[in-house]
């Protein structure tokens, strides 16, 4: 295969029919999430009262080197996969790199991001159960509009917190969820208990990923026939998500080369942890050297900033414990455009593979910074990307950068995990020179920590 293609896509039969869970290969296993009035891990039953029974048994598989994917998800999955391994030639040409920079491109759905891997199984596995419907949070609206898809197409019921400020700043986002028959709340509201408390505290919130869970799974244990879904942090969505890694490295192997690099934005880990997964394995496995770049929000730096310890998933405190990064539940970020990347912890999974040294580096960046990159690439190769990509096209641009100045021509592999047509109010905010970049100090960040459970 020639390297000088623009695009590579896989032909449709190499789909992946697996999902690679990569906790199998870890030497030191994600810590056990812990209910919070007993402290010991969370039982099968217990988790099956909040996940669909599925989904549940792939959050506790620690063992399962593959999950084979269903046949109703492999159906769906190729209405929109494979997704293209796109070679960055003009954003080379720009930079004067002698870098290879590719990138996997997500966006070629509807939702308009990666968000579908996950949305896709989770709704095909409620429907199999036989439930009436889902309830989720969303921040920037990505994964909402995929799970509004997927359960239209699955036949399930669908109701969406979305986090106050991207409501806000999105409208057009809530109108295609809506499109496919979602019910949409800006989070926190005073449709449930947890939000009316959160709205007495602070009633000028611009709300956050944990406000809108709690939200979530307050209704969902409230309405019969419904579950509780989620699009990032989990081990079964980081399983998901495996499938964008697979085709990434099947890709590459087609055309003869090898990441040396490979960087992905970070919020809760979907789209890192996906898009790292076989690469990970080949650390583990092989010893190999790929360097794994992660890029955060200086506004919300839960690995930077945050602590690895126990904390609830959710402002409203009705998740078990979970071990990782974490600024603390009760943190609030500033009204950042990515609003995807808006919450306070991090995936257990790339936890523990960033505290065992296996994640190499994690980056934190002004948002003003991330939206030089995006339009310095969007001008290069076409693409308008989503704020949450455009942490890792920073990233990208930055080792390019490095290998120019250093004469070395790595190949460098980054996840473009969703476009950005919904954050014009962003792009209009940079180019009129108006956007600022919010970053928590410490007195902050000491205050939403020392709310942390007792629970190591």
């Amino acid at each position: 295969m020639a390297k000088a293609l623009n695009r590579f896509v896989l032909p449709e039969e190499r789909i992946p029919d697996s999902w690679y869970n990569l906790r199998a290969d870890m030497r030191n296993k994600p810590a056990s999430m812990l209910h919070p009035g007993l402290l010991r891990p969370m039982l099968l039953e217990e988790l099956c009262g909040v996940f669909a029974e599925e989904l549940a048994k792939q959050e506790l598989d620690d063992t399962s080197e593959y999950v084979s994917i269903p046949g109703g998800v492999m159906d769906y999955y190729r209405t929109f996969r494979p997704s293209p391994l796109c070679r960055a030639h003009s954003l080379e040409k720009a930079l004067q790199t002698p870098a290879k920079i590719y990138y996997k491109f997500e966006g070629n759905n509807t939702s308009g991001s990666h968000k579908l891997n996950s949305a896709a199984a989770q709704a095909y596995y409620a429907r199999e159960q036989g439930l009436k419907g889902v309830t989720t949070e969303t921040g920037a609206g990505q994964w909402g509009t995929a799970l509004s898809m997927a359960c239209a197409h699955f036949g399930l019921e669908c109701r969406v917190f979305m986090v106050k400020v991207s409501a806000e700043q999105k409208p057009y986002r809530r109108a295609v969820m809506e499109t496919f028959g979602a019910k949409i709340v800006a989070s926190p509201s005073d449709t449930t208990k947890v939000g009316r408390d959160i709205l007495a505290k602070n009633p000028d919130t611009g709300g956050s990923l944990g406000c809108a869970i709690s939200e979530a799974m307050e209704t969902a244990f409230g309405l019969e026939g419904y579950r509780y879904v989620l699009g990032s942090v989990m081990n079964h969505v980081l399983l998901h998500q495996s499938v964008i890694g697979l085709e990434a490295k099947l890709a590459l192997d087609e055309m003869g080369e090898q990441a040396d690099i490979v960087i992905g934005c970070t919020g809760g880990g979907s789209n890192m942890g996906g898009l790292m997964a076989p690469f990970v394995r080949d650390k583990l496995r092989h010893g190999s050297k790929v360097r794994l770049i992660a890029v955060e929000p200086a506004s919300c730096p839960s690995f930077t900033r945050g602590k690895f310890a126990y904390d609830c998933g959710d402002t409203g405190r009705m998740t078990p414990f979970i071990k990782m990064y974490t600024l603390g539940c009760e943190f609030m970020p500033g009204a950042n455009h990515a609003g995807g990347l808006r919450y306070h912890g991090m995936s257990p999974i790339l936890s523990q593979l960033y505290y065992d040294k296996v994640l190499d580096e994690v980056r934190a960046e002004g948002q003003t910074a991330v939206f030089d990159a995006a339009v310095t690439f969007a001008r290069a190769e076409g693409v308008l990307p989503a704020p949450e990509s455009a942490h890792a096209i920073r990233g990208a641009i930055d080792e390019a950068i490095r290998c120019r100045e250093e004469g070395t021509g790595k190949t460098i592999l980054f996840g473009l995990s969703g476009t950005g047509y919904f954050d014009m109010t962003a792009y209009k905010s940079y180019i009129d020179g108006a956007m600022t970049d919010h970053i928590p100090t410490d007195a902050e960040l000491a205050a939403s920590l020392a709310s942390l459970p007792k629970a190591d």
